[in-house]
Order: C-alpha cells, then structure tokens, then sequence
C-alpha cells in the first residue's frame, strides 16, 4: 500500500514539474505611456494568466447622461485627469504560443473588470452634476504588441456609473481604445 501511494506520488509530482515545464507562458510587468489619453500606466501580474494595470493622466471623456446637462448641442466632450484601473484575466496566451503569435508583454485576449475615475474638468462643454465621478463593470478586449514596444488595446463593456451625490445609473456599452508605448518590461 505504501510502495503504491508513493509510486503515485512521484507520478504526480513527475507531471507537475513537467507541466511547468511545458507550459513557459505567462503575464509580465510592463511599464508604458498611452498616447491617445495621455497616460502613464503600470501592469503587474497577478498570476500566471492575469494581470492588473493602473494608469494615469489627462484625457478625453464624454459625459454621462445621468451625470452630465449639456449647455448645447454638438459634439460633448470632458477633459480631466482620471486614474483607470482594471484587472485582466487573459484566456488565449497558450493558443497564440502554439500558434507562433506573439504574446510578449501581455499580447492576447482578455476579460476584465475596470474602475475608473475622473476629476475636476479641466475644460467641458457641459455641466457636470459634480467634479468626480465614477465606472465600474466587466470589459471584453484585445492587446496586442507591434515589433517590440509599441502596444494597442482595445476594449468594451457595460458600465455602472456615478458620482459624489448619489446620482447614477447603467450605459450599455463602454469603449476603450489606447495606443502607446512600451518603455520597459520584465
């Protein structure tokens, strides 16, 4: 009995180590700057397939319904420093491995869910119920990597929003799109 218990074990431990051999892929820090809204952002990992990226900057927005009267019509628009912070679990790392696609820092798909915060508008077009607001809600996206440094993702999903007084509600569907720059990674 014993002699089969640690013949089982040795098995299992055999496949283990095997396995993490086998399987090499797994998230990195990176370190970038966003250019579409201007950004610094910094993503760890969490785990082997996971990561949570915080960034900062100044950047475009639109207005929410429930949180934002427009003074006209046209185009809305809120310009304010915002901190933006989303948790990625990425799904195809493997895939794309095998595949022979890139999956250096972090190119792959994902879901997420994504916080996000504005402040004290720098310039508007409209009124704002109050100088800060707030989202959350779970994303579906794609990152991906251009020769070495230069990063895309794209991202969407749906968003509860509100701010300091109270007020809120839900928006279907919330964009994100980003191109940046990769300065360093581990």
């Amino acid at each position: 009995m014993k002699r089969n218990f640690l013949i089982l074990l040795f098995g299992l431990a055999t496949n283990l180590i095997y396995a993490q051999e086998k399987n090499r892929i797994e998230t990195k820090k990176v370190f970038r700057v966003n250019f579409l809204n201007p950004a610094i952002e910094l993503e760890v990992p969490t785990g082997q397939y996971s990561a949570f990226s915080s960034a900062l900057g100044i950047g475009y927005d639109g207005g929410y319904p429930d949180l934002t009267y427009a003074s006209g019509s046209g185009f809305i628009y809120v310009i304010s420093p915002f901190a933006d912070f989303q948790h990625k679990w990425f799904y195809n790392l493997n895939k794309r491995d095998r595949n022979k696609r890139k999956t250096y820092n972090n190119s792959g798909n994902f879901v997420s869910l994504r916080f996000k915060t504005r402040g004290k508008s720098i310039a508007e077009n409209v009124t704002r119920t109050s100088d800060f607001d707030f989202g959350f809600g779970p994303t579906w996206g794609i990152q991906r990597n251009f020769g070495k440094n230069f990063h895309f993702l794209f991202d969407l999903g749906p968003q509860y929003y509100f701010d300091t007084k109270g007020n809120g509600n839900i928006w279907p569907i919330i964009l994100q799109l980003n191109l940046g720059y990769n300065l360093k990674s581990k």
